[in-house]
């Protein structure tokens, strides 16, 4: 039969070239582009993971930027710490000239100590002046803030990192579990004199020195001789209970483990047995060190008291925020995934383990480093810079109290100038030494972050970032091979269907062939 009013034919090619003309509209759009997915009718599935990929690689790349940019920091933050440790080191080798007294004029370490005060404020200057790009480094500003520090139990907090929640205050909880101790060695009192003629030698973490009594000697006098020489022993020398009867206690001049006391008698004794050389020591000396009396008695019959001639101190133990933290003399450290902190508690919280736990609040404060793709706790990580100003450094307990780096200066109250008349400088070194292990340990510690944490994080980063990148790719990119292979073929399929739509409509003009016949 042969219809006019409808031609099927031709409708069927026109729908094929138009199919066929999307589809090479397709293709051509794919090798232009250089994508398989353009829109989302493409791949609905295809672009809703690609495009979530493509915001990991967006992430995963700041992150990188972020991490390089904090390596930068720490490492400009590091160059003015070494100019700080060098200037630390000149004013040792002054302070170690100026101590040799009998080869120095008083014009010499009037001139030292031009020189350390000199020394001192550039440490000051350098710390006020330290930035990178506007953000000052070592002037205090990138530590944390602190409010509640009952200064009567403990002395310092330096915070080295914490993990504020939604900017709120961390509160930190300070309990001490075993006190901290002296070495302690005890001597019965005789009548409060030496009974007989004796050679004692006296050992602590600073040295050995004999001492020779004679016969008749009061107790008062062994303490006193044996506390001129406290800065060669370590050791120091006191009545117990104040009263020369009731005998003589050799001490530690500090808390911990590191120091002992080792009373010790050279010569044979020639006396009776009543004249006997003994010493004792307590299991626990924690009544004794917060100032109960020493009860001779009630030590022996409770079993406290030991024969010994050799007495160790104990580092204080305690608990912040729960975590079990390192003891060392007085101070505790505390390294968790929330909170590292060095705490110098005071004398009187650090030997009473039964005192109430101390608490003061982190409010604010700190640098916080952006390491990962996402913007989340576990991938940031804080720090906080102290401040390296002279009146920061060197915190040391003496017996003037707390003292810092100035007390060096002249004037202060470990000046080595000869104006001040001084010839020990012992305290001045220890000092200076605490001064130089704070700035080597924050060089430490900015030099540990560095090398295991950004230098580790940049380099997982990048391994993330190809293989997302890889992943993205093989999604969303298209595949040239292919396209061109589907680009040739829809080419073929429109120029047939041009062909089959234009015989199709050519068949209509065989039916004037009918009317003509």
């Amino acid at each position: 039969m042969a219809r006019i009013n409808t031609n099927i034919p031709s409708l069927i090619a026109q729908t094929n070239l138009t199919r066929n003309n999307s589809d090479l509209n397709v293709r051509l759009e794919r090798l232009s582009t250089g994508l398989r997915i353009n829109r989302g009718g493409d791949d609905p599935a295809g672009l809703i993971i690609s495009e979530r990929i493509r915001s990991d690689i967006s992430g995963v790349n700041q992150g990188i930027k972020n991490s390089q940019r904090a390596s930068s920091v720490i490492s400009t933050t590091e160059a003015s710490l070494a100019e700080v440790n060098d200037l630390l080191t000149s004013i040792r080798a002054l302070l170690v000239e100026s101590a040799n007294t009998g080869a120095s004029s008083a014009e010499e370490r009037e001139a030292n100590q031009l020189q350390i005060d000199s020394a001192i404020d550039s440490i000051t200057r350098i710390s006020n002046t330290a930035s990178f790009g506007g953000l000052k480094m070592l002037d205090g500003s990138l530590d944390y803030r602190l409010s509640g520090l009952a200064t009567s139990a403990i002395s310092i907090a330096n915070i080295r990192s914490a993990t504020l929640i939604n900017n709120q205050p961390l509160q930190v909880n300070v309990d001490v579990i075993t006190s901290a101790q002296f070495g302690s060695v005890f001597m019965s009192g005789h009548g409060g004199v030496i009974m007989s003629t004796m050679t004692i030698e006296i050992a602590g973490a600073k040295g050995a020195r004999e001492f020779q009594f004679l016969s008749g000697t009061s107790l008062t006098s062994v303490a006193a001789a044996i506390n001129q020489l406290s800065e060669f022993t370590g050791v120091q020398a006191a009545l117990i209970n104040g009263n020369a009867a009731s005998g003589i206690y050799f001490r530690s001049t500090d808390f911990g483990d590191d120091n002992f006391v080792s009373v010790r008698r050279q010569d044979k004794p020639t006396v009776s047995s009543s004249d006997s050389f003994q010493t004792y020591k307590l299991l626990d000396t924690s009544a004794f060190v917060t100032g109960g009396s020493f009860n001779w008695s009630g030590f022996v019959t409770g079993g406290n008291l030991v024969s010994a001639d050799i007495d160790y101190g104990r580092d204080v133990a305690a608990l912040v925020n729960g975590n079990l933290a390192t003891g060392k003399g007085l101070e505790v450290s505390v390294n968790s995934s929330s909170l590292a902190a060095r705490i110098l508690l005071n004398q009187d919280l650090a030997t009473t383990p039964t005192a109430t736990a101390s608490s003061f609040y982190i409010t604010g404060g700190g640098s916080l480093f952006q390491l990962g793709p996402n913007v989340t706790p576990l991938q940031q990580t804080a720090m906080g810079i102290a401040s390296v100003s002279a009146s920061r450094l060197g915190a040391t307990q003496t017996t003037n109290g707390l003292e810092f780096l100035t007390s060096l200066k002249q004037g202060g109250n470990n000046d080595i100038g000869a104006s001040a008349g001084r010839n020990d400088f012992s305290t001045a070194e220890d000092i200076l030494s605490r001064a130089i292990d704070d700035v080597t340990q924050m060089r430490g510690r900015l030099g540990a972050f560095e090398r295991n944490v950004l230098d580790t994080n940049v380099r997982s980063l990048q391994s993330q970032f190809e293989n997302l990148t890889a992943s993205e790719s093989a999604i969303r990119d298209a595949d040239f091979a292919a396209e061109t292979s589907l680009l040739t073929r829809s080419q073929v399929l429109v120029s047939a269907n041009t062909s089959s739509l234009q015989l199709a409509n050519a068949q209509a003009q065989q039916v004037l062939q009918l009317l003509q016949g």
